[in-house]
């Protein structure tokens, strides 16, 4: 389960030998039928301008508007010796002709900007995008950043205004704060403090001497951030280690994420004093519950954490969980059970959504029809949990391999991201196997 978890970083940091640049254009939707749910390709990345490769989901404004980040692609000479390009953030907005990508920034490294974002962009308390990038920085040590994103202060005169981003954090010694920031998103709480998760670095060594990640909060004093390191994951104190999916808040102010390799844990983090006291809500030590928990957690309104597990499992494909509290224990249900394919890790990597009548909404790495993934749905009934596949990718131009986490429109549309697939799957961008799209499927 450890090789297959570094598989997957590998493949994520290092698995691209050589790429083909691509022009940029915007193209016309594609609308392909599966399950009786229509998919609707908002749009087909190319590589150039637009970016490469969306790994995470997509964050939506009140006027519904879509934000988000690519991986690749975007500036053709920025630096990033591995990849073509350094990714991009976009938006997306809707008019009667359709949808339109404007690209609102383009990673450079020589800018000392940060490059190839993996997780989303969401909006802080003051309006601005916050979100991280999983390389580069100011201090040249490649370590990653943490930006805040604000459109001009004034009108633009030009067809292309892009927005100001500025570093509010760049990881600096592995060993004293962390470095690489994973793909779950950036949070606030109530005093604006952020936090996030680093996947190496912090100052513990775990499994072969591998680096095993950290929690951060970001504080706001003025116009600076200051950066503290609450907690290093160590063997010692968490059955696991890299912390992909980041953290979530509860209403006391404790903090809740996840381990995604080694044995894998969900665990809890609360403030005392000047430190944070850590403590392990389950352990996924055989497997045999899952394993891999990538996806980031969700509280439902009764307390209880939802989540994700990328492979293990009853049918070793991957899980979707509960943690039920009751006072200071917590007991883990298996809501549903993926099946392996044989392929690899083919199970969840995303954070669930919740609707409100307490459906779950996911997508899964390489399971599906096509084994290139699916957007699925689980219904809760009479103390049953029923899957519904509402797509499965082809990898083709309806896109493949879907990291990110879904968004749900009010109207009950999902939008979402494919990480690979579109037209152009041959001979471009990530591993060859196409460029990405972004989508939406309509009820």
């Amino acid at each position: 389960m450890v090789t297959q978890a570094r598989t997957i970083d590998r493949d994520r940091r290092h698995g691209v030998a050589a790429f083909i640049a691509v022009l940029f254009c915007l193209l016309t939707s594609v609308s392909i039928q599966v399950h009786a749910q229509a998919l609707i390709v908002l749009h087909d990345f190319t590589g150039g301008a637009d970016g490469a490769n969306p790994y995470a989901g997509l964050t939506m404004d009140r006027g519904g508007n879509l934000y988000g980040t690519t991986f690749a692609g975007g500036f053709s000479g920025g630096g990033c010796t591995l990849y073509p390009g350094c990714g991009t953030i976009f938006k997306l907005s809707h008019s009667q002709l359709g949808w339109n990508l404007t690209s609102l920034f383009t990673f450079n490294d020589p800018n000392h900007q940060g490059a190839n974002p993996q997780a989303r962009v969401v909006f802080g308390p003051d309006g601005a995008l916050y979100g991280t990038a999983s390389a580069q920085g100011s201090l040249g040590n490649g370590n990653g950043v943490v930006f805040r994103l604000t459109p001009q202060p004034t009108v633009c005169s030009t067809t292309r205004c892009p927005w100001i981003e500025t570093v509010i954090y760049s990881f600096g010694d592995p060993s004293l704060d962390g470095s690489v920031p994973g793909y779950g998103d950036v949070v606030f709480d109530t005093a604006s403090n952020l936090y996030g998760t680093t996947i190496e670095g912090g100052g513990g060594v775990c499994d072969d001497l591998y680096t095993c990640g950290a929690v951060y909060e970001l504080s706001r004093s003025g116009g600076s951030w200051s950066e503290t390191k609450l907690f290093a994951i160590v063997s010692s104190n968490i059955p696991g280690f890299w912390p992909y999916p980041g953290v979530t808040l509860d209403n006391a102010g404790d903090l809740y994420g996840a381990a995604t390799s080694g044995d894998g844990a969900v665990f809890q983090l609360t403030p005392n004093g000047n430190t944070w006291t850590s403590n392990v809500l389950y352990s996924f030590f055989n497997g045999s519950q899952g394993s891999a928990p990538t996806g980031g957690l969700i509280f439902d309104a009764g307390g209880n954490l939802y989540g994700t597990t990328n492979i293990g499992g009853p049918n070793n494909g991957g899980t979707v969980f509960e943690l039920v509290r009751s006072g200071n224990q917590w007991t883990l249900n298996t809501l549903y059970a993926f099946s392996s394919t044989g392929a690899g890790p083919v199970g969840p990597t995303s954070t669930l959504v919740m609707d409100a009548g307490g459906n779950l909404y996911g997508t899964t790495l390489l399971e599906g029809d096509f084994g290139q993934g699916s957007v699925f749905k689980l219904t809760h009934s009479n103390g049953n949990w029923t899957l519904t596949t509402l797509h499965s990718f082809t990898g083709g131009a309806d896109g493949g391999r879907p990291w990110g986490q879904v968004v749900l429109a009010p109207d009950g549309t999902i939008y979402g991201t494919a990480t690979t697939g579109g037209s152009r799957t041959v001979g471009s961008c990530y591993l060859h196997l196409g460029c990405g799209v972004a989508f939406a499927i309509t009820p």
